[in-house]
């Protein structure tokens, strides 16, 4: 994948595939990625009620993540090139796509519900949307809006719920939702400074190895810990399946980022909420959040546009 520095028309072409059958690529790395995105937040509460921090379990999945990716990479002969563009690359993709916001839900996630966590990741959409429309890195064009609207109002409708509980913790509901403002950032940034020449392999596991550093800095502040605790083998078994979770959610992101461009990828988080609310629910004893029904229908339908609009230009 080249750099993203054209016209509006070169960034279409450059996301487009060539073949009319290459849209199952990016329509299956988008349910692959968002399935296991929505069992992530899952596992993130899974951690919580071993006493493991959110930082600790966060550090040593995404740490676990970068290693699988760096060997996998070096399989392919596609070792992480390091330069000045390269780092600066890997540190701004880290902290808006990883650590930053990651690290907010994940500790979120005691205080909201893990289900109310992976529906906030639905709304980077529309943020993304509207940056790439700005950007001119998209034309306009109705269905794709009103498949992202779509999904977007059956996220909308589910948190409005959430607010209005007796007993929302507000501070820690409006807290979450400044991780999809990273998120949308991120999906914009990734496209926007995309190395020439560089593959999604390579990159995946130079973010992960920049967040897993952010981290480890933080780990310096003030009564935070990385510290695991040895006295039970769990959270050593969460933070294995974490990190190959993590693993193949972001290598799945880049391939979604190459061949699908960045509104697509954002709606990785519907997806993941389509899995990881009704995972939260039914294997971890949530209460079902209000509007479920009508907020699953409206995110799918939106999914569904959107992937039309796709096809049909294609």
């Amino acid at each position: 994948m080249t750099a993203f520095s054209g016209t509006t028309d070169s960034l279409l072409t450059a996301n487009r595939p060539h073949s009319p059958k290459t849209w199952l690529v990016p329509l299956l790395s988008l349910v692959a990625g968002g399935s296991l995105l929505g069992l992530s937040t899952n596992l993130a509460k899974l951690a919580g009620e071993t006493q493991l921090s959110s930082l600790a379990f966060l550090f040593w999945s995404v740490a676990g993540a970068a290693l699988l990716l760096l060997l996998f990479a070096a399989v392919r002969r596609e070792i992480p090139p390091v330069n000045r563009r390269t780092v600066e690359y890997y540190a701004v993709s880290a902290f808006a796509g990883v650590a930053g916001a990651n690290l907010l839900f994940f500790s979120a996630i005691p205080h909201v519900g893990a289900g109310f966590v992976a529906l906030t990741i639905t709304l980077p959409p529309l943020l993304t949307y509207v940056g790439a429309l700005v950007l001119r890195m998209e034309r306009f064009q109705t269905l794709r809006a009103l498949g992202v609207t779509t999904a977007l109002a059956g996220t909308v409708v589910l948190a409005a719920r959430k607010l209005s509980a007796p007993d929302a913790d507000q501070f820690w509901i409006l807290l979450t939702l400044v991780g999809p403002v990273l998120l949308a950032i991120g999906n914009l940034y990734r496209t926007l400074r995309w190395p020439a020449g560089v593959s999604g392999s390579a990159l995946a596991p130079g973010m992960l190895i920049a967040a897993a550093t952010l981290l480890f800095l933080v780990g310096f502040l003030p009564d935070v810990s990385l510290a695991v605790s040895y006295e039970s083998n769990l959270p050593f078994i969460l933070i294995a399946i974490q990190a190959f979770v993590f693993a193949g959610q972001f290598w799945l992101l880049f391939l979604l980022q190459k061949t699908g461009g960045p509104v697509l990828l954002s709606l990785l988080g519907s997806v993941g909420a389509m899995v990881g609310v009704p995972v939260a629910v039914l294997l971890q004893g949530e209460a079902p959040p209000d509007g479920l029904l009508a907020g699953i229908v409206l995110i799918g339908s939106g999914i569904t546009l959107l992937n039309l609009n796709k096809i049909k230009a294609r």
